[in-house]
């Protein structure tokens, strides 16, 4: 039974607010959004849009769009209860000790690190593509050797670009979450106003012939479209990891999360539309698909600002993510389950420093020397699990705890968690068999550390054994 205990969530409070050992209060509702659609719009935009067309959903990918959206809708319902409920960093991992109990948490822990550090390196060396290629606009070439992960039969041995992201966003984490919120803000005022621009031009372009047949591919391929879209939309996740640093987390966490998400899923099927009306979707096939489609009408002064919008917008994914990771790292520390070193809190910042440099060196060494392009599959076998965890835990804490205050409810309950749990269990069967295998093997590692090193320095372990001394 001690693979179950559970944390109360008066202990999980009370914790966050020791003197000594808690974030800073800087966030706000406004910094909250845009800390999500920091993360949410970038490589969903930018990079996976033309692929899920040209591959799986042809002008259909507005389906997966809203299908993926409407997955994130209900799971993100579920998230903003918990959120109001319980301010404190980690996420779903901090929100299944409450409903679930220890092994579940570690379980979902081990995978949100998967999804933050697979996702992070990812990011990192797509921010590389497009920064070589607005490079090359220029005139200037890097050395192939430092242009890409480790393959000697291609001639290159390390990204460089990618690994210096990745040491500048670690930097900027360092310096403060108000600061890393401003930049992010900024940042993301940027890209909106980019993509904005893209649909202001496009639009007079669209071709509605370019829309039929409009399901190419089939019902099938729409789903398999969303499944591989659903990359796109990780981002509130993140938001939820922010919690401990929010002013009035009851009121703003619940805001930040719905609004970011009904925002990017807006402009995600406004673009999607624009997109595969300007461009016959068998040509979609490209890294770079918005701008493709900005050459392919000769708007090549738009293409141009496109490029920087891109980068911008992938910038600010990969502060989040790295972000969301820090602070998951420091919430399962402070439980124990992970060394003690994660949850060390640098006093004048108050932001977990060693643990922040821990995160960026690892993530800039997986993007600079290992080859990423199968593992967004990975990214998204983790969400999905972590949102159908959620909401389930939704439904439990309603039965367990009823009487919990609870600052947002998810309507319709059961019928809301039910839906994401429906939606998100169908995206995650349309993953491939691989990514599957991937999974039940980090899953398999994961458990072998708890069990080694997590089960006994577990917080929880500790009481338990002081108290049965004392008894004793």
């Amino acid at each position: 039974m001690s693979l179950l205990r559970k944390k109360p969530i008066q202990m999980l409070l009370s914790e966050s607010g020791k003197k000594g050992a808690s974030l800073r209060k800087d966030l706000g509702a406004f910094d909250l959004t845009m800390l999500g659609i920091g993360a949410i719009i970038g490589t969903g935009i930018f990079v996976l849009t033309g692929v899920a067309a040209a591959e799986h959903a042809g002008p259909a990918l507005v389906l997966s769009f809203i299908l993926s959206g409407l997955a994130c809708v209900f799971a993100a319902l579920c998230y903003a209860e918990f959120a109001s409920m319980v301010p404190v960093s980690g996420s779903a991992y901090t929100y299944s000790y409450a409903a679930f109990g220890e092994l579940i948490a570690w379980i979902l822990g081990w995978d949100l690190i998967l999804e933050y550090g697979v996702a992070s390196s990812a990011v990192a060396v797509g921010w590389s593509g497009y920064f070589q290629g607005l490079l090359s606009g220029f005139g200037i070439e890097l050395p192939k050797v430092l242009t890409n992960a480790y393959d000697p039969a291609k001639g290159t041995f390390i990204d460089l670009p990618a690994i210096l992201i990745v040491l500048f966003i670690t930097f900027l984490l360092n310096l403060g979450v108000k600061k890393s919120a401003r930049f992010n803000s900024i940042i993301v005022v940027i890209k909106v106003a980019v993509v904005l621009l893209f649909l202001a031009v496009g639009v007079w372009y669209v071709k509605p012939e370019n829309w039929s047949p409009f399901m190419p591919f089939g019902f099938s391929g729409v789903a398999t479209g969303a499944a591989t879209v659903f990359f796109a939309y990780i981002g509130f996740d993140a938001v939820s990891t922010a919690a401990e640093e929010v002013r009035n987390p009851q009121r703003n966490m619940p805001i930040g999360i719905i609004v970011s998400l009904l925002v990017c899923t807006l402009l995600y099927i406004t673009v999607s539309l624009v997109l595969t009306g300007i461009v016959p979707y068998e040509q979609l096939n490209v890294k770079n698909p918005v701008a493709f489609a900005l050459n392919y009408i000769h708007q090549d002064w738009v293409a141009g600002f496109i490029s920087l919008g891109a980068i911008a917008g992938i910038t600010t994914v990969l502060l989040v993510m790295m972000y969301g990771q820090t602070r998951l790292f420091y919430a399962i520390s402070r439980d124990g389950l992970l060394p003690k070193v994660f949850s060390k809190i640098n006093p004048i910042r108050q932001v977990p420093f060693v643990n922040t440099w821990i995160t960026g060196v690892v993530v800039s060494i997986f993007a600079g020397v290992i080859p990423l392009s199968k593992l967004a599959e990975l990214t998204n076998i983790g969400t999905l699990f972590a949102f159908i965890t959620v909401s389930i835990g939704v439904l439990v804490l309603r039965k367990t705890q009823p009487n919990l205050k609870r600052a947002f409810r998810v309507p319709f309950v059961p019928v809301i968690p039910l839906l994401a749990v429906a939606f998100c269990g169908y995206l995650v069967l349309q993953l491939p068999r691989m990514t599957w295998i991937g999974f039940v093997s980090w899953l398999a590692i994961g458990l072998v550390i708890y069990f080694v090193y997590g089960h006994k320095h577990s917080t929880l372990h500790q009481i338990e054994k002081a108290t049965e001394e004392k008894v004793g």
